[in-house]
């Protein structure tokens, strides 16, 4: 069973089609997080290991296909900023976010590459914020190239230390991938189930202190 899915994947990933499909799985993984993009590129990672493909080449389609994906999704979210608005809630948590990203949305668009889901929710919240493409542009390219050599390089190194046994390598990759993910997610719902502060009470005003003195009973005549 193991010889024939590596047979398979060898037959996969020798093919020069096999970066055209990197190029397309990073970019749908942008606007449609379901796609494995980055299982798929550990994968070629582990197989880049005796050859074939290019680690060169798996780490540009790659970074180039997210590259691409992130846009779009920018521009999505640049083009549903009217429903992203509806509603006083949801004005209030769009000005906040367009505040929040105009100070610091180069570091967050960078870190958000590595949460799980988190790569979608920011680069459509840029969009609809209408972040400045200028600006998204060039951490995009950071954000999306760091990955593509994370992720290829996770499996590279995976399949040069079990070269003669691919299958390991591939687990050793996966595994890596895996506890990042399981990690982030955690850190999030721990932080997420932490107890905020309790508002302080407001100080009463002049007018509700003088109105809560019991009056005074008339002297007797």
């Amino acid at each position: 069973m193991s010889q024939a899915l590596l047979d398979l994947l060898n037959d996969v990933m020798t093919s020069p089609w096999v970066y055209l499909a990197l190029f397309a799985l990073a970019a749908v993984d942008g606007f449609f997080p379901a796609v494995p993009s980055e299982t798929a590129v550990i994968t070629a990672g582990v197989f880049a290991a005796t050859g074939k493909p290019n680690l060169a080449l798996v780490i540009l389609v790659s970074a180039l296909g997210a590259f691409a994906g992130d846009h779009l999704s920018y521009l999505i979210g640049r083009s549903s900023v009217g429903r992203l608005r509806r509603g006083r809630r949801a004005r209030a948590a769009f000005d906040w976010a367009s505040k929040a990203l105009a100070e610091r949305g180069g570091v967050v668009l960078v870190i958000a590459r590595y949460i799980p889901g988190g790569r979608t929710a920011v680069t459509l919240t840029m969009g609809g914020v209408r972040y400045p493409l200028r600006s998204f542009s060039p951490f995009d390219a950071l954000a999306a190239g760091s990955w593509a050599l994370y992720s290829a390089l996770v499996g590279f190194l995976g399949g040069m230390a079990f070269e003669n046994d691919p299958i390991k390598g591939l687990l050793l990759g996966f595994a890596v991938a895996m506890s990042i993910a399981v990690t982030t997610e955690i850190v999030r719902h721990v932080r997420r189930r932490r107890p905020t502060a309790p508002v302080p009470a407001a100080a009463p005003s002049s007018r509700d202190a003088l109105a809560r003195v019991p009056a005074r009973d008339d002297q007797a005549d």
